[in-house]
């Protein structure tokens, strides 16, 4: 099990409870605008703290990451140890793709007014300085399921395990207290889903429908999604991330799916997660939730902790009429989300074209 974090070290809400509303923003950095970011990260604890106490009660919760090649171009000094691009995955029959992004904030509240106050102060300190490649609107269904209609996060850890699974320890002690969050945005195909028999789903699953009890090793089968999700370290114990997925739908657009949210002390144990899914375990076994959920979004981010934003270290040192280093070209095949094409936010107010 990863090692605790320092008392010491103030932390982002990474551990956060499940709300019943989440804007999650993905953005990209356009040309010139590090400074602007830069100078934003230590005001970002201020913009929560002021609307929680005009709406108490309404649990707003924001975490800040930020990705591989925009750490770079925002900082000077050592980098998170496990901090590198989202790595694509390519099975014999599903994708797992790899796509822009500089900047997530996942933002959570039990309103989704606050998450938009949240996002609206942010990107009028923001404009011009970055571009939103994707919005999602979340929202809790029922009682904590997803759109397929079994109860998602049932296994996520809690406590003091909750902290241990998502929160690097002193094993990069520069970097104690952040997390690996990894996103991905998957779309259901609802009808042909919904035209198994239940029994079926479970057997895709691993767990009932109604009771969301897990099938017995006997009945379950080795490619369902319970079955490749389920890691075991060598000493025996289980390796384990903290899941904050959200459903999401566009009836304009016919798109519902959902937003895959995996925090991790160690970026590994998502990846090794996704490896079964996608390639296998043994290989060809992948998991069957993917005939019929497709991932269309692939990132990794470092979010680090509340004293690392509050304080960041200095820019990278530039000499002469050297520029700011630019991120690495994304594979051509890799595209972001169009602006207002598949945000899955209902319509509720978008915030893709203010920040444009």
């Amino acid at each position: 099990m990863p090692d605790a974090v320092p008392d010491p070290v103030a932390t982002q809400p990474v551990v956060a409870p499940l709300t019943t509303a989440a804007l999650i923003l993905v953005a990209t950095i356009e040309a010139g605008g590090e400074p602007a970011v830069r100078d934003v990260l230590p005001d970002l604890a201020a913009f929560a703290r002021g609307i929680d106490f005009r709406m108490p009660g309404a649990g707003l919760a924001c975490v800040t990451g930020i990705g591989s090649d925009a750490w770079d171009r925002l900082f000077s000094g050592p980098r998170p140890a496990g901090l590198h691009p989202f790595r694509e995955l390519r099975g014999a029959r599903h994708h797992a793709p790899a796509t822009p992004g500089d900047l997530l904030f996942h933002i959570r509240g039990e309103r989704m007014d606050v998450c938009y106050e949240w996002a609206s102060r942010l990107l009028t300190r923001l404009d011009g300085a970055v571009r939103i490649i994707d919005e999602t609107q979340g929202f809790r269904y029922f009682d904590h399921r997803d759109l397929l209609g079994f109860v998602d996060g049932t296994e996520n850890p809690v406590g003091a395990a909750a902290q241990a699974a998502a929160l690097v320890g002193s094993a990069d002690p520069a970097f104690a207290g952040g997390s690996y969050v990894v996103v991905q945005k998957y779309l259901h195909d609802l009808t042909t889903w919904n035209a198994l028999s239940t029994e079926e789903q479970e057997r895709v699953i691993g767990r009932t429908k109604l009771h969301d009890v897990e099938l017995s090793d006997s009945v379950k089968p080795p490619n369902s999604h319970v079955a490749l999700n389920t890691l075991t370290a060598p000493d025996g114990s289980a390796r384990e991330i903290l899941r904050a997925n959200m459903p999401f739908g566009s009836f304009e657009q016919g798109e519902f799916g959902t937003y895959f949210i995996g925090y991790a002390a160690d970026p590994d144990v998502t990846e090794q997660m996704l490896r079964n899914m996608f390639l296998g375990s043994p290989p060809g076994t992948y998991d069957r939730i993917l005939d019929f959920s497709t991932a269309v979004t692939g990132t990794l981010f470092h979010a680090p902790s509340a004293d690392f934003l509050d304080a960041p270290p200095p820019p990278p040192t530039l000499s002469g009429t050297e520029s700011v280093p630019q991120p690495a070209s994304a594979p051509v095949a890799q595209a972001p989300v169009p602006a207002g094409h598949g945000n899955g936010s209902l319509h509720i107010g978008s915030l893709q074209e203010s920040a444009q």
